[in-house]
């Protein structure tokens, strides 16, 4: 079984919708950011797609991937640092709790 392009872009934009159901649905800051990485997870499976069907001898794609990924990793990090304070500090991570982290 090959994959092709539009099963790879129906994938993406399934991980992509479901992420954004997830991240504008839930209340839970640790549930907001496994909605996040699945939008972002989303838009780079479409992105290695049309760089594999479309340009696969231009290299600049997969550099672009691995500077997407360092992204998410980098703001994963971030996020569950910040997550994990904010319990530490005041017993939850519920959004609605969280009005003192504004600047």
């Amino acid at each position: 079984m090959t994959l092709t392009l539009i099963v790879a872009l129906i994938t993406g934009a399934a991980l992509f919708g479901v992420g954004l159901y997830g991240a504008l649905s839930q209340t839970n800051l640790v549930m907001i950011m496994m909605g996040v990485e699945l939008i972002l997870a989303g838009a780079l499976v479409n992105l290695v797609a049309f760089w594999r069907f479309l340009y696969p001898e231009v290299y600049a794609g997969q550099m672009f991937v691995l500077i997407v990924m360092t992204v998410m990793a980098l703001e994963m990090a971030v996020g569950f640092g910040v997550a994990t304070a904010r319990f530490r500090a005041k017993g939850s991570v519920e959004m609605e709790e969280a009005g003192d982290l504004k600047g």
